[in-house]
């Protein structure tokens, strides 16, 4: 599209994994919430604290209620709950309700149990529950998963906290049901409590009911250890935004039933591309590795003899590409608060470049990878995001009225920059640059080309940070390195759109509330030849489905991508392993779907709107940016080059 400049998009790899139970309880999942022990009297347990000193259970005495929720630092889904059970527990306490909390990660020790927890700034006690004697007695299955008991310490209630989450990875925009807060409102009025049971939903709670193998013909160290090296310590390593490691054995067969189920529908390693050209750095496990998983776990998990373990795996520390020409960074801090929706944060970074300059690769380095979603960076030639940073400032240094508060914002959320969604607040100059997601490899450009980045130009960056249940800070640093040799075929972007009608207003579509399958379309034509090195998909949260076919004019369609089951929070620039020469003429053409129906969990609304192209999260959007080179490039303003695509009609279809 001539005019419209390509904004590297990338995505999280694995910030929102949260483990899948074991297959034998997710089908009693299914089958709806467990009544165990329900209305029965729970019997006296007993815990020790970080000093070694004995509680239990019977301890509270003369309570209105006793609240049990199962924990684990490992889980997102719990993590993400400490802010509200402490607001819960100090709220309720006034009123003869006390709170306990149990960790189940057997490898803890309850001194780590008590570090973790002033980490999370939990109010209440917690404590290790040893061997599982509390998850046996209540018959507990996930964690968060609360059981509250009255003042008899008998079972009233077991489940979730609250409705947050309809399923595993898919969380509701709203949350409408508080059955945690509802049941305490009940016992505290002496109301019969209307719903005993709801169905948690998070992480499993490991039993070790079943006998590890000593051996088999299957075993960790000689065939399982290379997969995880290879394929998610990356991410699965202290420090990253794996939520839980797997460098050890032990650590491997706490989470084996989880990485058997992952794997096999292909969910982990995150690869969202179904069918397409070859791309660089594709996670996609191999068949024969999924089945070595599976047999793995089947077998019994045998750890065989360490003596056929390969080498412990190094990870890179520092600039991966060396000392950069250019390092930017913010003029502070960011300090993310522990609850609320995620954050997308602008920063802008002055270059002070003497001269117009060519970048040859970019990286990117999170001072913090356990909130760092993504980040991409976009070039600012006109001062807009100085303008958007100073009366953000503004806006944020003035007290917030109380009718323009909102509960999905955290007043701890400090630092500097703007907020956006999903954009930069503005559309970029140039060919943009690139972006960073967990386990992105910086590359150099091939000899010749580079990014154009002007005289003086300021670099936006854009990071979305994801809560992770504690306070969090990050500064985030870019480094730029520039071209040495001769620059001759300038970087630049362009994209494919889909849309309601031709011309610009054709952008402008409306998916109708209740639409199931909403189809958008677009075309666009290579008016140069140019060389094709990158595609980069883009929708929103009612995305289901996009793919962008190529025609030469001579030759076949060949389809570049296809996303088969999207998800806007695995967003990222696919390379390709093998440019490709496009002749001008060549057509591309883009297909999504959408679904706008009540039925999707991820929809912004409900009930459904009607919604709208737009920068918000909650408006849409339909793009397949490329990137790439070419021997003639026209320049345009400030010198900046112009995009070969020329748009073409396109068309809408919604059911």
């Amino acid at each position: 599209m001539r005019g419209l400049i390509m904004r590297s998009l990338i995505g999280c790899l694995v910030a929102g994994w949260m483990a899948l139970t074991a297959v034998e309880r997710a089908s009693a999942q299914d089958k709806g919430p467990s009544r165990a022990r329900l209305q029965t009297k729970i019997p006296n347990l007993t815990f020790r604290d970080e000093q070694g000193k004995s509680r239990s259970l019977y301890d509270l005495k003369d309570q209105k209620a006793i609240v049990i929720v199962f924990l684990s630092f490992e889980c997102p889904v719990s993590n993400g709950y400490s802010p509200l059970l402490v607001d819960m527990a100090k709220e309720y306490g006034k009123h003869g309700v006390s709170f306990i909390g149990l960790t189940v990660n057997e490898d803890e020790t309850p001194a780590q149990v008590a570090k973790h927890a002033r980490e999370f700034a939990l109010s209440f006690p917690v404590y290790k529950d040893e061997k599982l004697r509390a998850a046996h007695a209540l018959a507990a299955d996930f964690t968060p998963e609360a059981f509250v008991l009255d003042g008899d310490y008998r079972l009233r209630y077991r489940g979730r906290i609250d409705d947050s989450y309809a399923a595993r990875l898919k969380k509701h925009q709203e949350v409408k049901t508080h059955d945690l807060r509802q049941v305490v409102g009940e016992l505290l009025s002496g109301r019969p409590v209307s719903r005993p049971a709801t169905q948690a939903i998070g992480c499993a709670i490991p039993r070790q009911g079943a006998k590890v193998a000593a051996t088999g013909a299957v075993t960790y160290h000689r065939d399982v250890l290379s997969i995880l090296q290879n394929h998610c310590q990356s991410c699965h390593r202290p420090g990253e935004v794996g939520p839980f490691a797997l460098m050890t054995y032990k650590q491997a067969l706490n989470w084996a039933d989880d990485i058997k189920s992952y794997t096999q529908q292909r969910l982990m390693p995150p690869w969202k591309p179904s069918s397409g050209v070859p791309f660089h750095n594709e996670r996609r496990l191999s068949e024969k590795d999924i089945g070595t998983l599976a047999a793995w776990v089947d077998s019994g998990t045998p750890a065989g003899d360490p003596k056929d373990a390969p080498p412990p795996r190094k990870f890179p520390e520092g600039w991966q590409l060396g000392t950069p020409d250019l390092i930017l960074t913010s003029s502070g801090e960011f300090t993310l608060g522990p609850d609320g929706r995620d954050v997308f944060r602008c920063f802008v970074l002055p270059t002070n470049l003497p001269r117009d300059s060519y970048v040859s690769a970019v990286e990117i380095r999170p001072s913090n990878n356990r909130i760092v979603h993504h980040v991409l960076l976009a070039v600012d030639t006109a001062g807009q995001g100085r303008r958007l940073e100073k009366k953000a400032q503004q806006d944020e240094a003035a007290p917030t009225p109380p009718e323009k508060s909102h509960a999905a914002k955290n007043p701890l959320d400090r630092g500097p920059g703007y907020s956006a969604q999903m954009g930069f607040g503005f559309i970029p100059q140039g060919a943009g640059l690139t972006g960073w997601a967990p386990g992105a490899v910086p590359r150099h450009l091939p000899e010749g080309s580079g990014m154009l980045v002007p005289k003086n130009a300021d670099v936006v960056m854009q990071v979305h940070y994801h809560r992770n249940g504690r306070l969090e800070r990050d500064r985030t640093q870019v480094g730029l390195y520039l071209s040495k040799t001769k620059v001759d075929k300038p970087f630049y972007g362009g994209a494919v759109a889909g849309r309601e009608g031709s011309g610009l207003l054709g952008l402008f579509f409306r998916i109708p509330a209740g639409a199931e399958r909403f189809k958008l379309t677009g075309d666009a034509w290579a008016a140069d030849d140019f060389t094709l090195f990158f595609v980069t998909p883009h929708m929103h949260m009612l995305g289901k489905q996009i793919g962008l076919t190529m025609t030469p004019p001579d030759g076949p369609t060949q389809t570049l991508i296809h996303i088969d089951a999207w998800d806007y929070n695995w967003q990222e620039t696919y390379m390709l392993k093998e440019p490709i020469h496009v002749k001008k003429g060549t057509k591309f053409h883009v297909d999504a779907i959408y679904d706008n129906s009540a039925d999707n969990p991820l929809n912004p609304f409900n009930p459904p709107r009607t919604i709208t192209f737009g920068e918000q999260t909650t408006n849409e959007m339909c793009f397949v940016f490329l990137g790439g080179t070419t021997q003639h490039p026209r320049l345009g303003r400030r010198g900046l080059p112009v995009s070969p695509l020329a748009p073409a009609k396109g068309t809408a279809a919604g059911k």
